[in-house]
Parts: C-alpha cells; sequence; structure tokens
C-alpha cells in the first residue's frame, strides 16, 4: 500500500454521517411543493451529485420545475439540521489522526455546506484548505474532473491516489480518474435497500473504519496496529 502518495475522501456520508438527514431535509421539502418522490429515487439518481444534476433528476421524475427560491430554502434548513443533529461517521476521526499520508476532501457538497460539516464534527483541522468541491470544476461526479482536480492541487499523479467513496457517481468518477477506489459502507444510508449491492465488482469494500488499517496498514504512521490505529 505504500503506492499511495495521498489518500482523497468523499465528504457526505464518509467522513460526516449526512446522506439520511439530507433524504430526510429535501423529501420533507419537496412534498411542500406538492413534489412526492421515494426513498429509491433518492438512493438511485441523488446520493453523490451536485445539487443540479438533483435538480434534474427531480424534474425528469416529477415533470414539474422547481421553485426559483427551494435550493436556498432546502440549503438553509439542511445547514441547521446539521448544527443540530450531524455526527462524524464512526472511527473516523481515528483514522485521519493515524493517517500518514497527506489528505484531502473532495465532494459534491457546496464549499459552505462541506465546511460547515466539517467543522460541526470536528474533522476540518485534519484537511485545512485542502477541501475540493464540484463549484470548481467543469463536470460533477460522476465524470472525473473534481477527482483529477484535487490531485493537481495536492501535486500528486492520479495512480497514486486513493480515493474513499461511498456513492456509485463517485466510484463511477474516480475510476475515470484513473484512481484506485474503495468504498465506505458504514454510513447510516446503507440500511437502505440495494445500496450494497450496487458496488462494481472488483471494489473493495470497508465496513467499517476498523478495516481501513486492517486493510492498509502501511497507511497508518508507524505502522500502527489495524485497531490500535483505528479503534
Amino acid at each position: 500500500m505504500s503506492e499511495f502518495d495521498i489518500v482523497i475522501f468523499d465528504c457526505d456520508g464518509v467522513l460526516v454521517d449526512s446522506e439520511m438527514l439530507s433524504a430526510e431535509v429535501l423529501l420533507d421539502e419537496l412534498r411542500d411543493v406538492g413534489i412526492v418522490v421515494g426513498m429509491d429515487l433518492f438512493a438511485r439518481e441523488f446520493l453523490g451529485r451536485s445539487f443540479p444534476n438533483v435538480a434534474e433528476a427531480i424534474r425528469r421524475a416529477s415533470g414539474g420545475r422547481l421553485p426559483e427560491d427551494f435550493e436556498q430554502r432546502y440549503r438553509s434548513r439542511l445547514l441547521a439540521t446539521f448544527e443540530a443533529r450531524l455526527s462524524p461517521t464512526r472511527g473516523i476521526a481515528r483514522v485521519l489522526e493515524a493517517l500518514d499520508r497527506p489528505a484531502c476532501v473532495a465532494t459534491s457538497s457546496t464549499p459552505l455546506r462541506a465546511g460547515r460539516s466539517l467543522s460541526i464534527c470536528g474533522l476540518d483541522r485534519h484537511f485545512g484548505a485542502h477541501v475540493f468541491t464540484a463549484s470548481q470544476v467543469e463536470n460533477g461526479k460522476p465524470a472525473p474532473d473534481l477527482f483529477l482536480f484535487a490531485a493537481e492541487r495536492m501535486g500528486a499523479d492520479p495512480m497514486r491516489c486513493l480515493v474513499i467513496e461511498d456513492s456509485l457517481p463517485g466510484i463511477l468518477a474516480a475510476q475515470a480518474a484513473g484512481m484506485p477506489v474503495w468504498r465506505y459502507v458504514g454510513g447510516a444510508h446503507f440500511t437502505l435497500p440495494g445500496m450494497r449491492e450496487s458496488t462494481p465488482a472488483g471494489v473493495p469494500v470497508l465496513e467499517a473504519w476498523q478495516d481501513f488499517y486492517a486493510r492498509a496498514p502501511h497507511l497508518a504512521r508507524g505502522a500502527a496496529g489495524p485497531l490500535e490505529a483505528a479503534r
């Protein structure tokens, strides 16, 4: 595993356990404007995508257009929900503390949402300015643009970047960028039907963060053992 120079983490569903909160707020806001979509559509079309792509999926599914102020109201309510209820994924803080490689974030979230999410969960200190968002590239996930942008900004060869993702669009984006990718499935949204089954063949799965150093002990500072590093 010494071939990895940096680790690129997705944010929502990987660093912070936010996806079920996002689903709750988004589906409630849609109902308020007369659009009813199910959790199956959320899992299939919304997870891991930027809001413009989500809005387009909503239009395709409902045949209607969202009100002009919908995104602003949704984001405002979501941030308030995060302030009250957001938590980091279990064990991620210890993984980041033990990591001996540079790390960054590459997320479909907005800069404001990503920054607040990391701050609320006490993870922002691990990344500093190395938080890259879909707003900085032309095409969001599943296009490779964001991961390639992150690698360039970090001064890393894409083939030597390890990506940790949860969503299918994120996995496809990493693969398109030529980057090794592992799927973290410890978030609450993996209780949704079909989520685990959507993992592409050959993509390693992390059931919990303690598996990270079990799979890659050389990524831990001082080559710490897997349970010592991630418990």
